[in-house]
């Protein structure tokens, strides 16, 4: 029987996830696009009938609570974004860190300063890479509280108009307009979203796309489904 996995979220369509299975493995493997609105009802189709599952907005930190088993890094972001079974019910995985890392490290630079852009699952991912990466980090977004929640210095979006980062992972969806004045000029600047850019064209050192964040957390993801290398170049097509 063809093993199953899914995406869960709200709203989902247009994600690239399927393509990108079926062309890492030759479409062995079945892959689904699963969009509620309501987690629970998300999470039953995931009972029912799937082997493996990824999970976006908003359902990431409804995933860590209802997972039985966390990996560290899911542990650390306080979100997940993967879930496969194992010998304890479930466990939760958090490759939005991968994919984070991935991109940074093929620029083949260093960062001393981060500014992370959002207080999502995304940011919290962005937060634990670049503290990897070795930088003191600073975030902004629209509610102090949830900034202020990623332990890091947290600044309003007018604040952080006066920070100089060398890095800024930007995590704010494609809708929402992009805040003034952010402190993009001199940075490498990375950002999530992938389907609907909104910094392309940004004066920046340099811009990376969300599309490098999405490999890495599908590669790692797929590893984590299937236990098998996925076909990685055949993944960046479909990017």
């Amino acid at each position: 029987m063809t093993r199953r996995f899914a995406l869960i979220g709200h709203p989902v369509a247009g994600s690239l996830s399927p393509r990108m299975m079926a062309a890492a493995y030759g479409g062995r493997y079945r892959y689904d696009l699963l969009d509620f609105e309501c987690f629970e009802e998300a999470w039953q189709a995931f009972l029912d009938g799937y082997d493996g599952i990824n999970v976006t907005a908003p359902f990431k930190q409804n995933a860590f609570a209802r997972v039985d088993v966390l990996s560290e890094k899911a542990r650390a972001t306080g979100a997940v974004n993967l879930v496969v079974p194992c010998a304890d019910g479930f466990m939760g995985h958090n490759t939005d860190v991968d994919g984070v890392l991935l991109a940074l490290q093929e620029t083949g630079q260093t960062f001393a300063q981060a500014l992370v852009v959002g207080t999502g699952g995304a940011a919290r991912a962005a937060v634990y890479a670049a503290r990897a990466l070795g930088c003191e980090v600073s975030v902004c977004g629209r509610s102090p509280e949830k900034a202020s929640a990623l332990g890091c210095p947290s600044f309003s979006f007018g604040e952080a108009r006066s920070l100089r980062p060398d890095l800024v992972i930007y995590t704010l969806p494609g809708r929402v307009e992009v805040p003034e004045g952010l402190p993009f000029e001199g940075a490498v600047v990375l950002e999530a979203e992938y389907r609907i850019p909104r910094l392309e064209q940004v004066a920046c050192r340099r811009y990376v796309s969300g599309r490098r964040w999405m490999l890495g957390q599908a590669a790692a993801g797929y590893r984590l489904f299937t236990d098998e290398e996925p076909d990685v170049e055949e993944m960046l097509r479909v990017l």
